[in-house]
């Protein structure tokens, strides 16, 4: 067995009926609860993607969810710990449904699906790779948010405008380590 392969099987979700279940529910709570800090732990995924992040992957993606790896995280090893572990097909942004990269790496945030009138739901969700995170930073508000919620976003000005958009947009998941906070569309920067 070669290094590639091997790093290709390691690294998934030890139970992954239960693991992977709960990894939803956490993926959930923080979409429901806008800046939020949930945790996950389990999961490794080639570097440079955090445990968080691969929990989300191995969640979210399969053979019919298109995903694209932003230029700081595209590599071999991640392609085939994910073709192993989801089948999830490599997408380009304007095809995809989830994306991963850093923030700067996903620039310009406009070339992802915002769904249809129709079809809001047709659109992409950003796994946004984070230093840190910390519920500080801009005011949150919005559905899931009693009054007011924090989270140290990477800038406001496209997340006020994809608010502005809702129905329409895209949906964010900040991942730090075993962290992971969410940003839906619905979600008002002050």
């Amino acid at each position: 067995m070669t290094e590639l392969s091997r790093d290709a099987i390691d690294g998934g979700f030890v139970d992954a009926p239960r693991d992977s279940a709960y990894a939803f529910r956490a993926v959930m709570e923080a979409m429901a609860c806008p800046g939020r800090i949930v945790n996950l732990a389990g999961v490794v995924a080639p570097a440079p993607v955090s445990r968080a992040a691969a929990a989300v992957l191995l969640t979210l993606c399969d053979p019919d969810t298109p995903l694209w790896l932003a230029p700081s995280h595209d590599s071999t090893a991640l392609r085939a710990w994910l073709a192993f572990h989801t089948g999830a097909p490599v997408a380009t942004p304007e095809t995809c449904r989830f994306a991963l990269g850093t923030w700067a790496a996903l620039l310009p945030v406009d070339r992802f699906a915002a769904g249809t009138p129709e079809y809001p739901d047709r659109s992409a969700t950003l796994i946004v790779e984070r230093p840190t995170l910390v519920n500080e930073g801009p005011a949150l508000t919005g559905p899931g948010i009693r009054d007011m919620a924090r989270l140290d976003l990477p800038e406001t000005d496209a997340f006020r405008r994809n608010a502005a958009r809702f129905p329409l947009g895209f949906d964010c998941i900040f991942t730090s380590g075993n962290g992971l906070a969410a940003l839906p569309r619905s979600t008002r920067i002050a």
